[in-house]
This record gives C-alpha cells, structure tokens and sequence, in this order.
C-alpha cells in the first residue's frame, strides 16, 4: 500500500470527484435559479443531467476501457473533467450550465469505473485490494458527507461556479496520480474485438431509460401516462439489448459472464444496497420534516447516524473480511441492510431511536458490500474484462438507487394524498404511517430478493475463483477465452 501511494492518491481523488459532484452543487440549487433565472424543472436537471448520463454511459466506456486501455480512457476523461469545468465561468444560461453537466457525465463514466479496475490491478492479493478499494471509497464518502457543509460555506465567500472550479484541481491532482503511479496499460491485458455500437446503444438506452422513469413517478404520479411509457420503453429496451448479446459474434457485455457466480452475486447484494440506502433516505427525509415537522437543519442532524457509520465504518472493512472472508462478509453485510430496512418499517413510527437505528444498520451494510461485492465481481471475470465489471457495478447501484425512490414515492403518493413535498394536513400526516409501512414492506421485499439471489450464488463463487480460467456452467465466454489474458 506505501509503495502505491501514488496511484492510490489518484484513484481516491477520481471517487472524491464522483462523491463530492453532486452533493457539492445541490446546496447551491437556489443560487443558481435565481443568478441564472431558471425554474425548477430546469435545477432538476443540473443533477439529473449528469447522473443519468454517467449512468447511461458507464457500461460503454467500461467496454471501451476494456479494449483500447483503462489508464488510457481514464486519463482522457480527467483532462475532460479539467477543461469542461473551466468551462464553468462562462456559463450564461441555464441550458449552458446542463450541457456542463453532462459532459461532466460522460468524464464521470470515463473515470469511475477504471477507478476500481486499476486498484484492483495494483494488487495481487484479495486482502490488499480490498484494503485499497476500501481507501479509495473512505475518501470519496468522506466528500459525500462533507460536500453540503462545504459548499454552504464557500457560497457564503464566493459565487456558485467555484463550487464547480473545485473539480479542476482534483482531475489533476488524479491525472497526475495516476499518471505517474500506475503502469502503462498492456497489450495482454485487454482485447480487441469489433465494439458492438448497437448493443451499446441499447444498453445506454436501457439505463438512461430506466434512470429517468423514476423520476417521472416521482414527479408526475403513478396517474400519469408517462412514466409507465417510458418504462415500458425500458423494458423493450433491455429486451432488445439481451437478444443482442446473445446473438452479437462480438458482444458489447457477454452475458455468460454475468451468469459467473462471484459477478451475479456481488451485482445483486450491490443493488440491493442501492435501493436500500437511496429508498431510507428518501423515507426518513419525508418523515422528519413532515410527518414529524423537524426543520431541515434538525433533519439534517438526524441523518448523522448514516453519515457517521459511513465514514467511521471504513475502519472495520478490512478486518471484518480478514475475520469472516470475502463470501461472508458480502452476504452479512447486505443481509444487515435488509435488516435495517425492516427496522425502520416495523418500528420506525415508535420514535427516532429505531429511525436512528435503521440508518446506522443500513450504512453498515453498505459500508462493507460496497467493497466486498466489487471486489468479488472482479475476481469472478477474466482480466480483460475488469473494467466493464466495474460498470456493471456502478450501473447496478444507479439504476436500484433510481428504482428505490420510485417505489417508496410512487406508494407515499397513492396513499397519502396530495402533494408529498410541502406541508402536510393532519389527514396526510396520518396516512403517512400506513404509506410508510406499505412501501417500507415493499422495499425491504425487493432487497431480500436481492440479497437471497446473491447467496445463492455466492454458494458457487469459491469454486469458481479456484478455477478461473474454466468456462462457467452457461458455455464458454468466446472473446474471453481466445484471448490470450
């Protein structure tokens, strides 16, 4: 770990940037309606842009990273990143400021998944990888919970475009850590089959699809016909895409490789840690301020727990895997998120103890499965193909964070009457609790889905890693297998 300081500093700075984005710039939302005259449709897409262009996008530039090099496509989307947030102090607009941000998106889906690829890379023990995937996720978790207070200060001192200047320095601080830490990539190591651009086309399709239809339940109603449109399309979508990759002589993404035991089950206990944590959030959120009527500043101290498992808990990853081993410590940690959830749902309506309860379950279990499960993906492909496992991983957590808040919206909207984001009538408050229950009981259901899939998986996983280079029980992954990695 000493010795790779440098590629480690690089990497954890590339996840500080994808922590920190966001979380930084949505505590400047009402600055920039006002400086930039832009309504709330329009500030809702100065972070959805971006989120659902790095989710769209992740899957194909792990595809192209996995082809052409990792070092590579990551060093040219940190340039990117440099130069698209200069690009900051001209905006004018608030159409510019979106075009920003999705070009901040696609630097996003450049870098973040050869983040853990070449981590993983740096090592060759289990051990050590999980110990600096769990370095490099502390620093970004640390810029997630920072990101708000920080950028309430800088507000106070300067105007809002620093907020979005503070990424300058960190894409070259990781540009030059990565640079100079990390080996160029080696031929060996990657492939060179056609890319398939209508598999990526659907693939992207599906995502954005699929990132935008929750959203839409969210804000128009389950009454509406636009989102179930655009989920429909998103179903058609992912259908299509899988007809692709099975019938496509040069896939963009083998499904056989997903049907590999490590990588199905470290995908599903990472989804189910998206939704859980993304669902609560959004939960708790709503009870605080409105059912129970906090003001936002008490909410925010309410949150505490998560924030403070979250960048304390990275304390204990590693020993805890040391402890049990990487199987185990995937399917008790997601198993603890399950737990968390059903908390909440049960007792969550007692008082704030079990809310706070709820949420320190929640972000121990993510704590641990967002390295352990990553770390399991990527033992379970072959080397050549690190780098779109790692976006399946990131895709996997977008897409059931975006499916969380749907679902917990969608039933608080049926249920409790009226509009769910202002203040609430005693009628509504009431209601709450049963709504509050329905959808917790759906939730914490889809999760333990999840996290049953990926036990049952994982049961396979050891034997799998003991032989790596064997073909998985679905057929034998062809690209994989003439390759000479």
């Amino acid at each position: 770990m000493r010795d790779a300081w440098i590629a480690l500093a690089g990497l954890s700075a590339v996840f500080l940037f994808e922590m920190l984005d966001n979380s930084i710039l949505n505590v400047a939302l009402p600055t920039i309606g006002r400086d930039l005259h832009a309504n709330t449709t329009s500030l809702q897409w100065v972070t959805g842009s971006y989120a659902v262009v790095f989710g769209g996008l992740m899957l194909l530039f792990g595809a192209i990273a996995d082809r052409f090099g990792r070092r590579r496509v990551m060093l040219v989307g940190l340039l990117l990143l440099a130069v698209v947030s200069l690009g900051t102090l001209f905006v004018s607009s608030i159409g510019e400021l979106i075009a920003i941000r999705v070009a901040m998106g696609v630097a996003a889906a450049m870098t973040t998944p050869g983040s853990m690829a070449l981590a993983f890379r740096l090592f060759g023990d289990d051990g050590t990888r999980v110990r600096a995937i769990n370095l490099i996720s502390t620093v970004g978790l640390i810029g997630l919970a920072v990101g708000p207070t920080a950028g309430g200060l800088l507000l106070a001192v300067a105007p809002w475009q620093v907020l979005l200047l503070v990424n300058v320095p960190i894409a070259l601080l990781a540009f030059a850590g990565i640079l100079t830490g990390i080996a160029p990539d080696v031929a060996t190591d990657l492939h060179r089959v056609p890319l398939d651009l209508a598999g990526a086309a659907l693939g992207t399709g599906t995502v954005v699809l699929a990132l935008v239809a929750p959203t839409l339940f969210v804000d128009e109603g389950a009454g509406s016909w636009m989102p179930w449109a655009v989920a429909a399309a998103a179903v058609v979508a992912g259908a299509s895409f899988a007809v692709r990759q099975r019938t496509a002589r040069h896939p963009l993404l083998d499904l056989r490789l997903i049907a590999r035991p490590l990588v199905s089950s470290g995908l599903a206990f990472k989804a189910a840690a998206g939704l859980a944590i993304a669902a609560l959030g959004f939960l708790v959120t709503l009870q605080l301020q409105l059912a129970w009527g906090w003001s936002p500043a008490a909410a925010s101290l309410g949150m505490l727990p998560q924030v403070i498992v979250l960048i304390a808990g990275g304390a204990i990853v590693s020993p805890f895997v040391r402890r049990v081993g990487l199987g185990r410590a995937a399917w008790i940690s997601a198993g603890a998120v399950v737990v968390g959830l059903a908390v909440w749902t049960v007792l969550g309506s007692l008082g704030y103890v079990w809310v706070a309860l709820a949420l320190a379950l929640v972000a121990a279990g993510l704590r641990v499965v967002g390295v352990v499960a990553g770390t399991n993906v990527l033992r379970g492909l072959p080397a050549n193909r690190t780098t779109i496992g790692a976006a399946l991983v990131d895709t996997a957590s977008e897409v059931t964070t975006g499916v969380g808040i749907a679902v917990a919206g969608t039933v608080l909207a049926a249920l409790v009457g009226g509009d769910i984001t202002s203040s609430w009538t005693a009628a509504q408050s009431a209601g709450f609790q049963e709504g509050a229950l329905i959808a917790g009981a759906v939730v914490t259901a889809i999760a333990a889905v999840l996290v049953t899939v990926g036990f049952l998986r994982a049961r396979a996983g050891d034997a799998a890693v003991a032989a790596p280079d064997a073909a998985p029980a679905t057929g034998p992954v062809p690209d994989a297998a003439a390759d000479p990695a």
